[in-house]
C-alpha cells in the first residue's frame, strides 16, 4: 500500500503551506558569519584590503580641500602634478584592493555555500521516507538549488559591500564629528527616519520574497512532475491543460515578484529623499558658516564630497537590503529543512549486524500513516528464516506498509519488530539495510549506464562479479546484444529499455548486493508471461537460502512459497501453504477461483 500525501505521522517537520518559527535576518548572519570565521586567514586578507579601500577612498576628498584652500590661492603650480598624481594613483590602487577583496569575499562565500548545501543535503538524505510522503520533490529541489543560489548572490556581492561600507562610514563619521559636529549632528539626524522605513518595508519585503521563492518551488514541483511523466501526458493528450496548469503556478509567479519591485520602488525613493534631506542641511548650514567667516570653500567642498560618501552606505543598504530580505526569505525555508527532526532514528549504542539468520518476528505492532487511520493493529507474524513468505490480499490491506516497517523507513507507534531476536532500532541502520535487497515493481534506476545500475549497490564490485550476477538474472545476453554492452545508457528511468528488461538489471542489482533478506513487492505484476518467465527463472537463484518476503497479486507465482499469508485490513485472516488453503475454501480460496476459474 502507496503512502499518501497526508502520512509521516510522528515527524516534526515543516512542508509547504506549513509555518517554521521565522529566522530572523540576524540568526541567518549570526549562522553565516561562524561559518565565515572558520576561514579566518582569508577574512582577515579582506579586512587588510577593506581597510585600505576606506583610507584611499577618505584620502581624495583631503586632495580636494588641499588643491582649494591651499594650492589655488597660493598658485603652486609644481603641486598641481603631485595632485594629479594622488589621485590617479588612489584609483588605481582603489581597484586593486577592491579586486582582491572582491576574489577573497567570493571565495569565502562559495566556501560557505558550499558547506551549507553539502550539509542541507546530508541532512534531507538523512530525514524519514515520511518526510519525502508529506513533500514534494519540485520544492526540496528548489531548496537546495534556488534558495542557497540566493544567499550565494547575498554573500558573494553583499556582504563585501557591507562590510566595505561600515568601515567607510564609521571613519568618514568619525572624521565628520571632529571637522563641525553641528553640520554632522544635523545630517545623522536624519538616519533614525532611514532605519525606521528600512524596517518598515523590510518585513514586508521578506513576506513578499518568500512568497517568490515558494512560487518558484511551484513551478519546479510541476515542472519535474510533468517532465518526468511526459509519456503519459502524451498518451491522455493532456498537454493543453497542463499548460494552463504550469500558467496559473507562473502567473503566481509574476504576480509575486510585481509586488516586490512594487515594495522596492516605493522605498528607494524614500530613501533617497531622506539622503537629499541631509544634503539640503548640509549645503544650506554648510554655505551659512562660509559665509559667516566660520568655515572655509575647502572645507565646505570636502565636507560635502564626505557627505556623499557617508550617504552611499545607506544608498547601498537600501539596494542590498532588497537582496538581505530575499536571502533571508530564502534562509527561512533552508531552515525549515534543516530544522526537521527524524523520527526513525537509531537507538543509542546501536550495533552493526554481525551474522544474520532472517527471522523476523512482529510482536503486538500497531502502525498507521495518520493517528485517525491505522493500518496495523495488534500485528503479530514470524518470518521464518531462509523462508518464502508470501503475502496476498486486497489492495490497501496493509501488505507493503509491512516491508516498509521491516526496512524502517517507517517506526510502529506500538510494539517492536525484531530481526534475529534484536530490535530492530538496537541496529545501525546502514547495517540493517545493507542485509536487505527489494525488488519492486515501481523500479527504480538512475540515468546512468547499465553497469553503473548493477554496481549501484556495491561500487567496489569486479566486473566479473557485476556479469555473474547479470547472468543469474537472465540479463546478460540482452546486455551484451546493445552495441556499448554495459557501458550503453539507459535514459532516465530506465526509458530505453522494456520492462522486463529494467527488471532484470533491478534483479541483478540486487543478487550483486547478496543481501540476507529479500523483499519482492509485485516484482513481476506489470510483465508479459515470457518476461515473467525469465524472471522467476533469475528470482529462483536470489531466494535460495534466503529469508524472502513476497508480495503478490498474481497467485500463479507464489504456489511453491513455503507459507502463504492473507492480509486484510490489516490483519492475518488465514495462513498455510497453497494445499491448507485451497482445502480450506475460504478467502484464499476465493482469490484463487477468481484468477483461474475458466469461462466454458
Amino acid at each position: 500500500m502507496r503512502p499518501a500525501a497526508s502520512r509521516g505521522m510522528g515527524m516534526r517537520q515543516f512542508g509547504t503551506g506549513e509555518k517554521a518559527n521565522p529566522a530572523s535576518v540576524r540568526s541567518m548572519m549570526g549562522r553565516l558569519l561562524t561559518d565565515v570565521s572558520a576561514q579566518w586567514k582569508s577574512v582577515a586578507a579582506a579586512i587588510v584590503c577593506i581597510l585600505a579601500i576606506s583610507g584611499l577612498e577618505f584620502t581624495v576628498p583631503q586632495l580636494t580641500k588641499w588643491t582649494i584652500d591651499s594650492v589655488i590661492p597660493g598658485k603652486d603650480y609644481r603641486a598641481l602634478v603631485y595632485i594629479g598624481a594622488g589621485v590617479l594613483g588612489a584609483a588605481a590602487a582603489l581597484g586593486l584592493f577592491k579586486y582582491w577583496s572582491a576574489s577573497l569575499m567570493a571565495s569565502i562565500g562559495q566556501n560557505v555555500l558550499y558547506k551549507l548545501r553539502n550539509d542541507l543535503y546530508r541532512h534531507m538524505q538523512g530525514l524519514d521516507i515520511a518526510y519525502f510522503d508529506r513533500n514534494r520533490t519540485g520544492d526540496l529541489m528548489s531548496r537546495v538549488t534556488n534558495d542557497v543560489n540566493i544567499l550565494q548572490q547575498m554573500i558573494s556581492s553583499s556582504m563585501m559591500q557591507l562590510v566595505t561600507d561600515f568601515f567607510i562610514f564609521t571613519s568618514i563619521a568619525v572624521y565628520m564629528l571632529w571637522i563641525d559636529w553641528r553640520l554632522t549632528l544635523l545630517l545623522l539626524a536624519t538616519f533614525p527616519f532611514m532605519i525606521m522605513t528600512t524596517r518598515l518595508f523590510g518585513k514586508r519585503m521578506r513576506s513578499s520574497f518568500r512568497t517568490v521563492q515558494e512560487s518558484i518551488a511551484d513551478v519546479s514541483d510541476h515542472l519535474q512532475n510533468t517532465l518526468s511523466g511526459i509519456r503519459l501526458i502524451k498518451s491522455f493528450a493532456t498537454e493543453q491543460y497542463e499548460t494552463e496548469r504550469f500558467s496559473e503556478r507562473a502567473l503566481r509567479n509574476k504576480e509575486a515578484n510585481v509586488q516586490v519591485v512594487k515594495l522596492r520602488a516605493a522605498y528607494e525613493p524614500i530613501i533617497d529623499f531622506l539622503n537629499y534631506l541631509g544634503l539640503a542641511i548640509v549645503l544650506v548650514f554648510g554655505a551659512w558658516l562660509a559665509i559667516s567667516g566660520s568655515m572655509s570653500i575647502g572645507t565646505i567642498v570636502a565636507f560635502l564630497a564626505y557627505v556623499r560618501l557617508l550617504q552611499n552606505p545607506v544608498r547601498h543598504f537600501s539596494r542590498i537590503m532588497n537582496t538581505i530580505q530575499q536571502g533571508a526569505a530564502a534562509y527561512e525555508r533552508i531552515v525549515e529543512v534543516l530544522g526537521t527532526k527524524a523520527e526513525v532514528v537509531e537507538a543509542e549504542g546501536a550495533k552493526e549486524l554481525q551474522f544474520v539468520r532472517g527471522h523476523i518476528a512482529f510482536k503486538h505492532v500497531d502502525f498507521g500513516y495518520s493517528q485517525d487511520a491505522p493500518v496495523l493493529v495488534d500485528f503479530n507474524l514470524e518470518l521464518p528464516a531462509g523462508k518464502i513468505t508470501a503475502f496476498v490480499g486486497s489492495s490497501g490491506s496493509g501488505k507493503t506498509t509491512i516491508a516498509g516497517l521491516i526496512t524502517r523507513f517507517y517506526d510502529p507507534q506500538r510494539g517492536e519488530i525484531a530481526l534475529d531476536g534484536k530490535p530492530l532500532k538496537s541496529i545501525k541502520l546502514q547495517s540493517l539495510r545493507e542485509e536487505i535487497g527489494v525488488v519492486s515493481q515501481d523500479i527504480i534506476l538512475f540515468n546512468g549506464t547499465v553497469l553503473e545500475n548493477i554496481r549501484y549497490g556495491s561500487p567496489e564490485a569486479s566486473m566479473e562479479d557485476v556479469i555473474a550476477a547479470a547472468s543469474a538474472a537472465n540479463a546478460d545476453e540482452f546486455i551484451r546484444s546493445f552495441p556499448l554492452g554495459y557501458d550503453t545508457p539507459i535514459g532516465e528511468r530506465g526509458v530505453k529499455l522494456s520492462g522486463g528488461q529494467k527488471q532484470r538489471i533491478s534483479i541483478a542489482r540486487a543478487i550483486l548486493k547478496d543481501p540476507s533478506i529479500i523483499i519482492l513487492d509485485e516484482a513481476t505484476a506489470s510483465l508479459d508471461t515470457e518476461s515473467e518467465g525469465l524472471i522467476q527463472e533469475a528470482l529462483a537463484g536470489l531466494l535460495s537460502n534466503r529469508t524472502c518476503l513476497v508480495i503478490a497479486h498474481r497467485l500463479s507465482t507464489i504456489k511453491g512459497a513455503d507459507r502463504i499469508v492473507v492480509i486484510e485490513d490489516g490483519e492475518i485472516e488465514e495462513q498455510g501453504t497453497h494445499e491448507e488453503l485451497m482445502r480450506l475454501q475460504c478467502r484464499y480460496y476465493q482469490l484463487h477461483e477468481l484468477q483461474f476459474k475458466t469461462v466454458t
